[in-house]
């Protein structure tokens, strides 16, 4: 069991905060597929302290969520504090996650995200400033360093732990990496040997026998998923399964993936009004759609979809096609 504080986590496996995606309609359908925590996307220091609009529905959390991390980002002390302390006491979150990961340069260029990785100190005197000032679990998500040049993934979740953070999760890749080449996992398991407390490893974990030869290669008490996820929360599902009794469980039929997939558009549509929920499903859509037949079609029509009607009308149209194809080659078999 995986523990941060004094939450205790029923599994492993934890979905990854990812900008754009994790909201509380993604996160619920993952949630429900097995994942034993889940992190919403990051939200900005400023923006909730400034009471933003956007930011401030950003933090909605259903109680079904739950565990649940939610994730901030600033590089100001004044404000991160602040921030954090707004989430403490006014969400229904477990843990406050401190980003420190997020590769993009407008993050960067604001003294946020990747760019703490390049100094220890900075690190132990904005988290220790967090920890002191609320009651919920602090954790931290980092990348393993900057660049190859500026690697100081042990120092850093050391760092961490000296500050009264209560969990690391890392990502085997630099920020010059940004989400290319391959994830280092010999640096996670340097990390987890280096410190006391949980460290959640990231990257390249595509099948649930990757997460297994994650937990077994490097020793983290969990491992976290990200795009793997996208259009596939049987991805999350199948792992807990896999770890749980060694079987790895059936892909989804195509009538499964559309059925989910238009929950999930319910959820968004009632998250946000249909016209703004229907266009940002669409890149959720082509990720359901990913593996089935005759997809390529599809895909260029979801652009097209500005209802919900429209887009559940195509998602189980290509479903009876894909179904009758399948039928046709049983009865020629």
């Amino acid at each position: 069991m995986l523990k941060i504080g004094n939450l205790e986590i029923k599994n492993p496996v934890v979905l990854a905060p990812m900008a754009g995606v994790c909201n509380s309609a993604f996160r619920l359908t993952v949630k429900e597929f097995g994942a034993g925590l889940v992190c919403a996307e990051m939200v900005s220091d400023k923006g909730i302290v400034l009471k933003n609009e956007k930011t401030m529905n950003m933090l909605y959390i259903d109680e079904r969520e739950k565990p649940l991390s939610l994730q901030i980002f600033g590089g100001e002390k004044e404000t991160l504090v602040e921030a954090a302390k707004f989430v403490d006491k006014n969400t229904n979150a477990d843990i406050i996650d401190i980003n420190m990961g997020c590769p993009v340069p407008k993050i960067t260029k604001c003294d946020a995200g990747a760019k703490w990785l390049l100094d220890p100190n900075k690190i132990y005197e904005m988290v220790s400033a967090v920890v002191a000032e609320v009651e919920k679990p602090v954790t931290v998500k980092m990348r393993m360093g900057w660049d190859e040049e500026h690697i100081f993934a042990v120092k850093n979740a050391q760092a961490v732990e000296r500050a009264g953070g209560k969990a690391v999760a890392l990502h085997g890749r630099t920020r010059v990496q940004m989400y290319e080449g391959k994830a280092n996992w010999d640096i996670i398991r340097e990390v987890k040997q280096s410190v006391n407390i949980p460290v959640i490893g990231n990257g390249d974990v595509q099948t649930p026998q990757d997460a297994k030869r994650m937990l077994d290669e490097t020793g983290v008490d969990g491992v976290m998923i990200g795009r793997a996820a996208l259009g596939d929360p049987w991805m999350i599902y199948r792992t807990v399964q896999y770890l749980e009794t060694g079987k790895l469980m059936p892909e989804p039929s195509v009538r499964e993936k559309i059925d989910v997939c238009i929950l999930h558009l319910d959820r968004l549509i009632a998250l946000k009004d249909e016209y703004i929920a229907v266009r940002e499903m669409r890149k959720h859509a082509a990720w359901y759609l990913k593996g089935v037949r005759g997809n390529g079609r599809v895909r260029n029509a979801i652009n097209e979809c500005n209802t919900r009607e429209d887009l559940v009308i195509l998602l189980n149209g290509l479903v009876a096609e894909v179904e009758e194809i399948e039928q046709s080659e049983l009865i020629v078999g």
